[in-house]
């Protein structure tokens, strides 16, 4: 897997802007109704909620590990924001949700999202769990199989979510948003609310 990974990381690297692209459309536009709650497991095996981040944002992004270009477009940027961040990433905890718990294991969760940078957490869960979680967030996916294939895809919503330290949402950025962008939003948005202790997972 982590072969894979590498290559399709450079690839991403060189061709971001044309993936980002054919998957715009998967991004869904009604936020205001989003209810930020989820009770997950982390690749440990413990049950993770929303409120165990209190005191941090949370950049929660949607996705499965088989996913060929939009998933890890999407790590690759999580990344990149944490790195230009700098010091204030740690006001920041990424995540990523798998909706392909049939698939996506606490240690192949581990594996994928460290391949990226070790300070994302990857949570699954049952399939209802997941589900319910996604419909909180008003993630949209469905399994994508052909007739008698046994190999199948997951068709689902793109973009990251920010919760902030009070564990309520903030916005929905748009995938394909750039890196930059996103990061000086967050900036901004960190810089109205007060430094506070968090709690230690």
């Amino acid at each position: 897997m982590m072969r894979y990974l590498a290559a399709l990381l450079a690839a991403l690297i060189v061709c971001a802007p044309a993936a980002a692209q054919s998957a715009h459309d998967l991004l869904v536009g009604e936020t205001r109704d989003i209810n930020p709650r989820y009770l997950l497991q982390d690749p440990n095996g413990r049950s993770i909620s929303n409120e165990d981040f209190s005191g941090r944002f949370q950049l929660i992004a949607f996705g499965y590990t088989y996913c060929p270009d939009v998933c890890p477009t999407t790590l690759v940027e999580m990344a990149a924001i944490l790195k230009q961040l700098g010091d204030q990433a740690k006001r920041v905890q990424p995540i990523f949700i798998t909706v392909d718990p049939e698939r996506d294991t606490a240690k192949v969760l581990k594996t994928y999202t460290e391949f990226f940078d070790p300070r994302i957490v990857g949570l699954t869960g049952s399939p209802a769990l997941v589900r319910r979680a996604a419909d909180n967030f008003k993630i949209r996916y469905a399994k994508v199989q052909e007739p008698g294939a046994e190999n199948y895809t997951m068709d689902h919503s793109a973009g990251m979510i920010l919760l902030g330290p009070d564990g309520l949402f903030i916005k929905k950025f748009a995938f394909a948003t750039p890196v930059e962008k996103i990061t000086a939003q967050l900036v901004e948005i960190m810089g109205e609310y007060p430094v506070v202790p968090t709690r230690r997972r």
